[in-house]
């Protein structure tokens, strides 16, 4: 006859085994966040997600996510924002841990040499639209907004002088 405590040591041994395995395996399917790293801050608004075990990237301007965005992905993604604070989380057979980060606005203008000989553009070199003010001689002479890499020709630039601002909204 078997005794029983020589049963309850192989019970006992089965369970803990079966524990460990069941945890393993939990583990190993649990999504992975790698990049951005929480409150991570830039200027550039292309962002580089890296992550594991998910497929599924949700990304709000609201903690509660109540209008994500989805992203279906099997590999890494670059995704291009605007400035602003964004929340982001993904999802495998689990979920993770949500993350922050922000895009911060950056105010720009460049100046190039246009492809007609003596004449400029004026570029927005910034990651936000500008209102750009035009003065001639000193004297203002109207605006114009510059949407992100976009660009004004401006002829030849003795006298003139080029202010640009961030538009509110």
């Amino acid at each position: 006859m078997i005794n029983k405590k020589y049963i309850l040591v192989i019970d006992m041994i089965l369970l803990v085994g079966s524990l460990l395995l069941i945890g393993g395996l939990v583990g190993y399917t649990q999504p992975r966040v790698i990049a951005p790293i929480n409150d991570y801050v830039s200027t550039n608004g292309n962002i580089l997600f890296e992550f594991k075990n998910a497929d599924l990237i949700l990304l709000d301007d609201n903690l509660e996510f109540s209008s994500p965005q989805e992203f279906r992905v099997e590999d890494n993604l670059v995704i291009n924002l605007l400035p602003g604070v964004y929340y982001w989380k993904i999802i495998g057979v689990l979920e993770s841990e949500v993350r922050q980060f922000t895009i911060e606005s950056e105010v720009g203008l460049r100046l190039e040499k246009s492809n007609n000989k003596g004449e400029y553009r004026v570029v927005n070199s910034g990651n936000d639209r500008l209102d750009v003010d035009i003065y001639e001689g000193g004297r203002f002479t109207g605006s114009v907004v510059l949407d992100v890499s976009d660009s004004i020709n401006v002829g030849v630039l003795e006298g003139n002088k080029f202010v640009g601002g961030k538009i509110n909204g």
